[in-house]
This record gives structure tokens, C-alpha cells and sequence, in this order.
């Protein structure tokens, strides 16, 4: 199916990415643990050569030229050139009736090593990666011993050169499969396939396919599906492709689908997150002896305030189904249906109902992000509305004062209320420590373009 969400990291992206990576792959290597080396060989003027290398301390491991790659349908290729080492160490040899010890230095230059990474999922929709190749080569292994007899260390030191090389070289890929399985996979699994946004509902991030490499960007097609928590239950309408148009000024984008914001209000719904209770008493005071809500006189023949005289008065909201948003180029709105049901409050407590308005407005959204989520805030236009009581209605210009009630109730209630809601915002499906800026948000038919920049914040 297609994606509700989509995310495209852009070459730009993972270039910063792959700075993060090279400074980490550093250090790792620094780390290696070399093993002693001993052995023998014979001289044929001289007899056996008996030698020992211990305690060999790598005091650094500089990648200084690197590049990342894109490899279409396939993943990542990451290119290191030009790295060298520097390695010192005891040594010590046995020949005839000689034996000498002392301290060398090994300079390995021109160390190439290339890495693919292989992007995946697992069963609960996380991304994965790993190691599908890796090699090593080194051009340059030179060793200078520290001693007396000079003679003596030149007899051996080009089989110390080469068992040096064999080792390096098998050693370094060692240590990325460990760095790419440990760390970064880790690091990955940081990525919140699924997020807790109150007490009501969720956000559902997984993977629906694996990541796919393009010329120009890498693309993770995510679920973005909001669900309620109490009981989830299957979304009525299916998500629409995106069209993603070719931007890559920023590292990252997201595009978020009309399904992405329709099934919120599809789980809020389901959760009865949009039902709202109002008094009397949050809109006007009592006025006149009457029903406390009415500036106006409510039409005549319902005389409301003859029946029920100085009782405090309920309106309950609810939205008989879910407000779909509608996406295009030139923004963000939504036609959402309202019930709006009147009761006088007895002095028991208990609710009588007076009549039922069922309201239409013209809603506008905008969108923005901050602190990595997705936050924005309504604005009502013009509402349509009709009134029953029971079984009967009454003709728009009688209800036309109601007018000014739905009014108050959108404007100075119902509309804070959500927009705080939206305020606080939904993430976005971002790894630990990133931090997004210069936010860009544009509209395109069916869906939500964002782009931003990335920072990531070391611990």
C-alpha cells in the first residue's frame, strides 16, 4: 500500500551523517586490540631467527578522506582513502647465541577501505543496517626498531611488515561490522516506530518497506497512521500516493499525507476525543431571569425561557464523524460537521434536552514545526446551520440569533481548546538527538512538505 508518511534523506544529509560516522569510526579504531606476533625463520648463513612482538599500542588511526555514496536499489557505500596509523611495541629475537630486545614504531600509510551497508526493517517496522562487504587494503606498512644491532633487525623486518598487514586489514573490517551492528544499529533503533501522544491516541511510524536508494536521496516509506489507543480499529479510506517533487536544498524531508492527518481525526473520533461539554455559565450570565446562554430571545415557539425559567444551560459538541482535511497547492482546510445539542439543567442535576443544531464551518489550517514536531492552529470562517427540536424544525430566519452563540462557542472555546491541542503538536519520527532548522513547509495536492536542516547533539 502506499505510504502515509514518507521521509527523504538527501545527499546533503548524508553527508552530515557520514561526518558523525567517520569522527565515531575513528576513535573505534584507535582501539584496536593487536595481538603479539612471534615466529621464525631461517638464514641460511646464519641458522634460525627466533622473534617476538608484544604489547603493541596503535596510538592512532586518522581517516582523513572519505565520501559517502548512494547506490541506486542497492544502499550505502561509504569510500575511506589515504588513511594511515601509527603502532609501537616491544620486540625481541634469538639468533645462534644472540639475543637482543627493544622498542619499534610501525607507520602504516595509504590504508583503503570500503564499506557497503546494507538498509533493511525488522518484524516491528525499525529500520536496520549492516555490513553486506567489506575490505581493506594497505599499501604502506614501514617499521623502524630501535637497538644496537641494525644488521640483525633488517633480516626480518619485511616478515613483520607483512604479518602487520594481514592483521590490520582483517582487523579494521572486524571493527566496522562491530561499530555498524553495536552503534549505529543501535543508534537506529532509537527511531520511534510508534509514539504515545496522550492518553487517547498513538502514532504509528513503521516501516512499511524497506529504504530505498536513489540517485539523489535515500526514501523510507513510513505507516503515519494515528490509531486510538483504547481499540484500533481499521482506517475506512486508503492513503493516496505521493508525488514528491525533486527538492534537495535541505538534508531531510518529510511529506505528510492527507491519510497522515486524517486518521488523527479518525482516532480522536473513535476515542471520543471530540465531544466537548459547555455551560451556560463559560458564555454569558444569567440574563433577564431566562436560560443563562442566550443573549437573545431564543424563536418563539419554543419559549424556552417561560418553561424553564432561571435554569443554567448545557451545550454538548460532538462530531457526528470524523473531519477529513483537505491538502492542495494552496493550503491546508477542512469542512468539519458539528452537533451541537442544548439542555437546561434541572435543579436535580439532571439534563432535559432542548434542541439540536448541527453546524458547518469553513475551517483554514496552518502548519508549522517546532522542536520536532508538527504543530499548528485553526482559523473558523463562516459556519452554515440548522436547528431541530425534537421532530420539528424551524426555518433559518428564526434561528438566526443562534448565530451569535456559535459564534462565542467557536471563537472563545471550542477554537482555544484545539488549538492548544495543536500547539503542543505530534513528533515527527526522528532518532535521539537530532534537531531540525531552516524549516521549510510547503503544500502539494494530497500532501505536507516539510524540509529541514539537521544538527545532531552528541551525549
Amino acid at each position: 500500500t502506499n505510504p502515509g508518511f514518507v521521509v527523504r534523506i538527501t545527499q546533503a544529509g548524508l553527508d552530515y551523517a557520514h561526518q558523525q560516522a567517520i569522527a565515531f569510526l575513528e576513535k573505534e579504531l584507535a582501539q584496536l586490540k593487536l595481538p603479539d606476533i612471534s615466529g621464525d625463520f631461517r638464514i641460511r648463513a646464519v641458522g634460525k631467527v627466533r622473534y617476538e612482538i608484544s604489547r603493541l599500542d596503535l596510538q592512532s588511526f586518522r581517516l582523513p578522506y572519505s565520501r559517502i555514496s548512494l547506490v541506486p536499489n542497492v544502499g550505502l557505500q561509504v569510500s575511506i582513502s589515504n588513511a594511515f596509523a601509527e603502532v609501537d611495541g616491544n620486540w625481541r629475537v634469538k639468533v645462534l647465541f644472540i639475543r637482543d630486545h627493544g622498542s619499534f614504531d610501525l607507520k602504516v600509510d595509504n590504508v583503503y577501505i570500503k564499506i557497503n551497508l546494507k538498509l533493511g526493517s525488522d518484524a516491528s517496522g525499525k529500520p536496520t543496517i549492516d555490513t553486506s562487504d567489506c575490505s581493506t587494503s594497505i599499501s604502506s606498512v614501514r617499521v623502524h626498531f630501535s637497538g644496537r644491532l641494525g644488521w640483525l633487525y633488517n633480516l626480518f623486518h619485511h616478515a613483520i611488515e607483512s604479518r602487520f598487514r594481514k592483521i590490520l586489514e582483517s582487523k579494521v573490517c572486524d571493527s566496522v561490522a562491530r561499530s555498524v551492528r553495536g552503534e549505529l544499529q543501535t543508534y537506529l533503533r532509537t527511531l520511534p516506530v510508534t509514539a504515545r501522544i496522550d492518553d487517547r491516541v498513538g502514532i504509528d511510524y513503521s516501516l512499511v518497506a524497506s529504504p530505498t536508494a536513489t540517485t539523489q536521496s535515500l526514501d523510507t516509506d513510513l505507516k503515519g497512521e494515528f490509531f486510538s489507543l483504547a481499540q484500533r480499529s481499521a482506517v475506512p479510506f486508503p492513503p493516496l500516493p505521493l508525488a514528491f517533487p525533486p527538492d534537495h536544498d535541505r538534508m531531510v524531508y518529510f511529506g505528510a499525507s492527507c491519510y497522515f492527518f486524517n486518521t488523527a481525526a479518525f482516532a480522536y473520533h473513535a476515542a471520543r476525543a471530540l465531544v466537548f461539554d459547555i455551560t451556560g455559565a463559560m458564555l454569558f450570565s444569567p440574563r433577564n431571569g431566562g436560560l443563562s446562554c442566550c443573549p437573545y430571545p431564543l424563536p418563539a415557539p419554543l419559549q424556552l425561557d417561560k418553561i424553564y425559567p432561571e435554569m443554567p444551560m448545557k451545550f454538548r459538541l460532538s462530531a457526528p464523524s470524523a473531519p477529513l482535511l483537505n491538502i492542495g497547492p494552496e493550503g491546508l482546510s477542512l469542512k468539519p460537521v458539528v452537533d451541537i445539542q442544548a439542555y437546561a439543567i434541572l435543579p436535580n442535576s439532571s439534563l432535559v434536552p432542548l434542541f439540536l443544531l448541527n453546524v458547518t464551518s469553513n475551517v483554514s489550517a496552518m502548519i508549522d514545526v517546532k522542536s520536532g514536531h508538527i504543530v499548528g492552529s485553526l482559523k473558523v470562517g463562516s459556519h452554515t446551520l440548522s436547528c431541530r427540536l425534537k421532530l420539528f424544525s424551524f426555518p433559518l430566519a428564526q434561528v438566526r440569533p443562534l448565530q451569535s452563540i456559535m459564534n462565542v462557542v467557536a471563537s472563545s472555546i471550542l477554537l482555544p481548546r484545539l488549538n492548544a491541542r495543536l500547539d503542543e503538536g505530534f513528533p515527527l519520527p526522528l532518532p535521539d538527538r537530532i534537531q531540525l532548522s531552516n524549516i521549510l513547509v510547503r503544500f502539494h495536492q494530497n500532501f505536507l512538505l516539510l524540509g529541514a536542516d539537521v544538527h545532531f547533539q552528541p551525549q
